[in-house]
């Protein structure tokens, strides 16, 4: 009769620790590879661009997007662009804090906010090499209508709003 009561309590055991750590590595080498897959996308994008610009105009897409590379010292749509050293050397530590605030919250949270801000921190990183490496931003995508102009941005800025736009989202509408 006791061996019942054993064999009955046993699903209260607590689970595995081993398939604990395995499902959390699992997460987090997806959120990896996006990070990775971001960055990489981001960066052959701007290799490709920037090559091409150096004998050539602008591509011509169609009536409302053309290739035309501009180089931001600013942040997201050339917001604080300015000559200051300070300034830019300011706002580059400041992203770098970012990307390590970005870093822990993917340790920290649930697999769906983790790919979220997995976008986010490939981005940030296509962007903050580029800061590093060229002391500017190379953006290029430029959606037109007529004479108005939308901000140039990159495959970088791309990723990290679909990011952030979809973190906004699921705060608002998809609640627990």
């Amino acid at each position: 009769m006791r061996s019942k009561k054993v064999l009955s309590m046993s699903f209260l055991k607590m689970p595995n620790i081993n398939n604990l750590i395995f499902i959390n590595q699992k997460k987090n080498l997806i959120c990896l590879l996006i990070v990775i897959f971001t960055f990489l996308f981001d960066r052959i994008s701007k290799i490709k661009i920037i090559n091409h610009q150096l004998n050539n105009n602008q591509i011509y897409i169609n009536d409302f997007i053309n290739l035309d590379l501009v180089w931001n010292i600013g942040i997201g749509f050339g917001f604080f662009s300015t000559n200051s050293s300070l300034i830019y050397n300011s706002l580059t530590a400041i992203i770098g804090g970012v990307i390590i605030f970005l870093i822990y919250l993917i340790v920290k949270s649930a697999l769906i906010d983790k790919i979220l801000f997995s976008l986010i921190l490939g981005g940030a990183l296509g962007n903050f090499y580029d800061r590093i490496i060229y002391f500017a931003v190379p953006d290029f995508i430029d959606i037109h209508y007529q004479s108005f102009h939308w901000f140039t941005f990159n495959i970088a800025d791309i990723f990290i709003s679909i990011g952030i736009i979809s973190l906004i989202t699921k705060e608002l509408f998809l609640k627990k």
